[in-house]
């Protein structure tokens, strides 16, 4: 009896626990007479509508179902299954098909659940909206083996699961063919699904195709409004444009009224094609057809206008939006700044996001992210730095893209201390470096030379599992290699191999040593001349003809038909910009005669001198004091040489001129850059940009300013835009003479997108305006975007 009383009351109250750890609440009894399944259903289906039904307690429920062996009624279960595939994409859904399931593979399961033709609709549907169509199908092939009765239902859910499985050409041939062995008759929305999953397969025409047999047949339902949009769309999508504006104009004929999505896919369409009129055009059709557009289709118009510019007109759509009752969200409002910011409008862009404010909207970090990256694009350090820091006052979080923004802005103009400052506190608010964040620190610091530093930022990128791009180990090998550690930099090109990132291309050596070459640095650019072929890189004609270049700017010739010899020897043939380079080098170094001789020899044989070749030899010559040599060329050139020139397609263009006007000044004879500058018109030629650049620039040199601003000033009214260049050189010289407030007039053209600051602008203000600098107690007269340099060490 005690072993009996020990075996009864130990192992049993043991089991019991086990259960109540695994059921919580659910009885272990023998099954109860007041269990009900229709009550307990009920209840789960009322959980199950108002969230609260965890996956958890949709299992306890079937173990209770199964273990007390009472069948549910099918209206029970068939309700509870539908709301679980109504409800929100949470476990309890996914778990829907899982959980009948269970009453398939168990041995009380048939006792206790009928199956029935809408169960299986239902399960199908819920497959359908948690994105796993095979399973539908399976539920489906088991209606099949069943020889349950299909209905409508059941057939569309096909048809939506073979589409969502990528097996149009399937769904095609049940809607077609075999939907009647269903005992079904294919409906409007059966014929929307099949017309949707062609058009997502980019196969629009097909199903246009498939709409017009559908009409054809004029059985039990007609296309609607809702079958043409899909086309519309499809077409739109695939760049279709004029198919679906047929599509369009067929659905009105055929006496399908078009609504608010039709005319915003159409409007949207139209704007994406940069044909605004003809987007004005179906705006005001469809407000006459009294369809009234919503936000989506105001949304697209003023994105539209704002794309192209047209402020005037983006504005006249917002305020015809207001006067039709609607709101502006967030979506407008972002999108109109984004374009302001992109056409560098910024300050107008910051204006529009406080009206915005000022209205009760809340900016979400889109919105900021637009702005900090339009402030940061146009050197509006202040304005950024204050719009941060608003954020954290709004409670509003900065994530990792506003931290990249930051840096970047830092980092582009070698402002490292304080990039690396932003970069610490991003990491100390959580926000966790990626990739990115990296490349930017990394490739500034490689290009001020600060290699170690670049080194430390890469070991701790690697520490923390971020993935190396190629756009890190780019950065590493241009900077290792221009600061002559050319033994690390092929270390990492072999690391880089190593972990299947690909090596970088000739294109990009040829680039490095370009950069050497032009800084006088031609042995350096020689040596990774060397590395490029240890890595087993094969050299091109511009990366012989970049060595080339820098042996003939620093005047070593023989060196440089040393390279020509090695360029032949490896099968390259040389090109015109071979020869045009040895003969500017001749020039440059004052072997004039040489370079003569060698345009003598392209005259003969090939290949041909271009307008650049003539170009050189007049500025050599020039540049030689032969100016009657010079002149009596050019009018050779302009008198009797222009059919010869023709021939072997050298133009007489304005480049020839800005090179001889060039020259002039070059040898102080600016009476005759100004007579050559004043018969351009004479000669049937129209100064460009280049044309001014050049007497602007010899103007100021020679301290010559209000002519030059005068210069400026014709440039602009000729509708000639002066570029990024220019305008840096013009800064940069009036800096250097003092002329303050002058320059600070020109600055405040750059505008971050035509015309940005050049580093060596930037260095130049941060070592005048620095808290060392020669001017520092003027900084108050550069715009106020620029005074950010006050304090700067």
């Amino acid at each position: 009896m005690s072993r009996l009383r020990h075996s009864t009351s130990t192992a049993p109250m043991f089991h019991l626990r086990l259960l109540r750890c695994r059921f919580s609440s659910i009885s272990t009894l023998p099954p109860s007479r007041s269990w009900s399944p229709h009550a307990a259903f009920a209840a789960a289906t009322e959980r199950v509508i108002a969230g609260t039904l965890s996956p958890e307690d949709a299992h306890r429920l079937f173990d209770e179902l199964l273990r007390q062996a009472t069948p549910v009624p099918a209206r029970s279960l068939n309700g509870f299954l539908t709301a679980l595939s109504r409800a929100p994409d949470t476990g309890a859904c996914r778990d829907g098909p899982a959980l009948f399931n269970r009453t398939r593979r168990e041995e009380a399961g048939s006792r206790v659940v009928s199956s029935t033709i809408f169960t299986y609709g239902i399960l199908m549907n819920c497959c359908g909206r948690t994105r796993r169509p095979e399973l539908g199908l399976a539920f489906f092939g088991r209606v099949l083996r069943m020889g349950l009765k299909t209905n409508v239902v059941v057939a569309t859910m096909v048809l939506q699961c073979l589409s969502s499985a990528k097996r149009t050409d399937e769904a095609v041939d049940i809607l077609l063919h075999r939907i009647s062995e269903l005992g079904c008759v294919p409906d409007a929305f059966s014929y929307s699904i099949v017309l949707k999953s062609l058009c997502d397969d980019s196969r629009s025409q097909r199903a246009l195709d498939l709409l017009h047999m559908w009409e054809k047949e004029r059985g039990v339902c007609s296309p609607n409004v809702v079958t043409y949009n899909t086309g519309i769309h499809g077409f739109f999508k695939e760049g279709e444009v004029s198919k679906a504006c047929n599509l369009f104009h067929e659905m009105v004929q055929k006496g399908v009224e078009p609504n608010v999505v039709t005319y915003s896919l159409t409007i949207d369409a139209l704007c994406k094609a940069r044909a605004m009129d003809k987007a004005e055009l179906f705006l005001r059709q469809m407000i006459d057809k009294g369809v009234q557009p919503n936000n989506v289709t105001y949304n697209v118009m003023i994105h539209g206008y704002s794309t192209l510019g047209q402020w005037k007109e983006a504005g006249k759509m917002f305020r015809e939006m207001t006067r039709q009752g609607l709101i502006p969200d967030l979506v407008t409002w972002t999108s109109f700044m984004a374009s302001l910011c992109k056409h560098g409008r910024t300050k107008e862009a910051a204006e529009f996001f406080d009206s915005m404010t000022a209205k009760g909207h809340k900016p979400d970090l889109v919105t900021y992210h637009v702005l900090l990256h339009g402030h940061a694009t146009e050197g509006c350090f202040a304005d950024m730095i204050n719009l941060f820091n608003a954020m954290a006052t709004k409670g509003i979080l900065p994530d990792r893209q506003v931290f990249n923004i930051l840096i970047d802005a830092h980092a582009k103009h070698r402002m490292m201390d304080e990039a690396m400052h932003i970069f610490t506190g991003m990491q100390g608010q959580g926000v966790c470096p990626d990739v990115w964040t990296y490349s930017t620190l990394i490739s500034a610091l490689c290009r001020m030379g600060r290699l170690a530093d670049a080194m430390d930022n890469f070991s701790q990128m690697i520490g923390k599992g971020v993935q190396l791009n190629t756009v890190v180990y780019h950065s590493l090998i241009q900077g290792f290699s221009t600061h002559g550690d050319l033994r690390k930099a092929k270390e990492l090109v072999y690391e880089m191999t190593n972990k299947g990132i690909p090596c970088p291309n000739i294109a990009f050596f040829s680039s490095i040593m370009d950069s050497l070459c032009k800084e006088g640095r031609v042995m350096d650019a020689h040596d990774i001349f060397h590395l490029v072929t240890d890595i087993g890189l094969k050299p091109n004609i511009i990366t012989f003809n970049t060595l080339i270049d820098g042996y003939c700017l620093v005047g070593e010739m023989e060196k440089a038909f040393g390279v020509l010899d090695s360029m032949v020897s490896a099968g390259i043939e040389a090109d015109v910009f071979t020869y045009n380079t040895l003969a500017y080098g001749y020039c440059r170094c004052g072997r004039t005669d040489d370079g003569l001789i060698l345009f003598r020899e392209m005259v003969q044989n090939k290949p041909k001198p271009t307008t650049i070749t003539y170009n050189i030899i007049l500025d050599g010559l020039f540049r030689a004091g032969r100016t009657f040599a010079a002149k009596k060329m050019f009018l050779e050139m302009t008198e009797t040489g222009i059919t010869k020139l023709g021939a072997m397609d050298v133009k007489f263009d304005i480049k020839i001129l800005n090179t001889m006007i060039n020259a002039m000044f070059k040898v102080r004879r600016r009476e005759e850059a100004n007579g050559l500058f004043a018969g351009i018109s004479a000669s049937r030629m129209v100064p460009n940009a280049s044309t001014y650049s050049v007497m602007i620039g010899n103007l100021l040199k020679e301290g010559s300013v209000e002519e030059a601003e005068n210069m400026f000033s014709l440039m602009e009214k000729s509708g000639c835009a002066p570029d990024s260049r220019l305008i840096n050189n013009i800064i940069r010289i009036l800096l250097e003479n003092g002329d303050i407030v002058k320059a600070g007039n020109y600055m405040s053209k750059v505008d971050g997108k035509s015309i940005s600051l050049e580093a060596s602008t930037t260095s130049l203000l941060m070592c005048l305006f620095s808290s060392k600098g020669k001017y520092r107690e003027q900084i108050s007269l550069l715009p106020v975007n620029y005074q950010f340099f006050n304090g700067v060490s």
